[in-house]
């Protein structure tokens, strides 16, 4: 799977957004920024997306800021990055130019099958199980 730094950087705003969820303060886009080290030019144009898209709202003034439009259990990572990057097309495109044997369509439906089951997964992760992975290691971390 190919992703561009800009999903990816949208999936860890999200979950900085999701850790937040609850607290009815708006997160500020300078704290995601600093916080993980995100150009915070790159993350307006990121979040604007993500607000387009529905994942995020915004609010304007000096305690403005964005939140989650929707509970983490029901923003899927798949969302995120569709969001962002356009899903993948449903066929290799490198593939469909090539003579039809055996052999090409053989590695064809293997390629598509594993692009289905990257794309299924994706579908299966919520932000919730992102949270719950996140907090899983901040106790390991406090034990140690």
């Amino acid at each position: 799977m190919r992703l561009s730094a800009k999903a990816q950087y949208a999936c860890v705003a999200m979950v900085d957004l999701a850790c937040n969820h609850g607290d009815p303060n708006p997160v500020h886009l300078k704290g995601i920024a600093d916080k993980h080290g995100i150009s915070q030019r790159f993350l307006v144009q990121i979040l604007l997306q993500l607000k387009g898209a529905g994942l995020v709202e915004s609010t304007r003034g000096a305690t403005g800021g964005y939140l989650l439009a929707k509970p983490p259990a029901q923003i899927r990572l798949s969302e995120i990055i569709h969001a962002i990057d356009q899903p993948p097309d449903a066929a290799p495109s490198a593939l469909a130019g090539l003579y039809a044997t055996t052999i090409v369509r053989v590695v064809s439906e293997v390629l598509q099958e594993a692009q289905n089951l990257e794309q299924k997964r994706l579908a299966e992760i919520t932000l919730e199980t992102l949270i719950r992975q996140t907090h899983e290691r901040n106790e390991i971390a406090y034990q140690i």
